[in-house]
């Protein structure tokens, strides 16, 4: 797959997170609470996903080139929308961003592209889950319960497009304006929780109570950032040594690039869960306004 250091840990937490859903998944099978093979379908979507993401769905241009921000992170990617690409290209020649601030507005930009490629998935599917209902002749409770998985899918659709919407004003409204040194959030996944939380059915109490949890989520991505940037410079130092020879220098590098690979590793999966469990309340509050 030719992916960076950086890119398998990811890829291994997003593994091991499939891995344990499905697992879940079999024993509600197991106890027939899954019988209209929504949870199934959602399962199918997500390691769809995954195999997207990581070029492992065997189209050769899907995979993404990985962004390696240790050396050359705002420009080893592209976003495959003219529009993302213009506004990019406007706030890098602007002069409103540090490097940092750069480094940072470029992962807002590829969160918005992992968006809309998550939505389009999620759109094919929707589709040809309809072609196959349309042409079923008789209507049967099956068929019933085939419309209500239809429904809950566009609403999810409904909620990423919503999702997509507001993050594209954000990012037009940044790459033009610069950052708000006042604003409370940084992380795009964190930025987009908070600005679906403010939609949701939430009293002011337990807003508070999210916003809060937030901050604690937004500190452990950065965390994990920390890590995965440790772990790009420790396998860069790894090959430097690879090639000098030195037996008990590459001893002592390959042990301390096995720890940080294992650190990120356990940090991104726990990221990644945190993240599903917070968009998860979050759904349930938007479902229960539109109730």
């Amino acid at each position: 797959l030719h992916l960076s250091a950086v890119k398998l840990a990811e890829l291994h937490s997003d593994l091991k997170i499939q891995e344990k859903d499905e697992l879940s998944w079999k024993k509600l099978k197991a106890e027939g609470l899954d019988e209209d093979g929504e949870k199934e379908a959602k399962l199918r979507r997500n390691l769809n996903v995954i195999m997207t993401k990581y070029g492992m769905n065997g189209k050769k241009d899907s995979q993404l080139v990985d962004t390696n921000y240790i050396k050359d992170g705002t420009e080893s990617d592209t976003l495959d929308d003219p529009r993302l690409e213009k506004l990019w290209s406007k706030a890098k020649t602007s002069g409103k961003f540090s490097d940092e601030e750069l480094d940072k507005l470029w992962r807002e930009f590829k969160h918005h592209k992992e968006k809309i490629r998550e939505y389009n998935i999620l759109l094919e599917t929707v589709s040809r889950t309809e072609d196959i209902h349309k042409n079923v002749i008789n209507p049967s409770e099956e068929n019933l319960v085939k419309e209500e998985i239809l429904h809950n899918k566009h609403r999810e659709l409904k909620e990423k497009l919503r999702s997509i919407n507001q993050g594209f004003e954000r990012l037009r409204k940044v790459s033009h304006q610069g950052y708000d040194a006042t604003s409370e959030f940084e992380e795009p996944r964190v930025i987009d929780l908070w600005d679906m939380a403010k939609s949701a059915n939430f009293t002011e109490k337990e807003l508070e109570s999210f916003r809060e949890e937030l901050k604690h989520f937004e500190a452990k991505i950065e965390k994990h950032h920390h890590y995965q940037k440790q772990l790009e410079i420790s396998h860069q130092k790894l090959k430097h040594v690879e090639e000098t020879g030195d037996k008990d220098h590459l001893n002592r590098n390959k042990e301390k690039y096995a720890m940080l690979q294992e650190k990120t590793k356990e940090l991104g999966y726990k990221v990644k869960k945190h993240l599903q469990d917070l968009s998860s309340r979050i759904s349930q509050g938007l479902q229960h306004n539109e109730l």
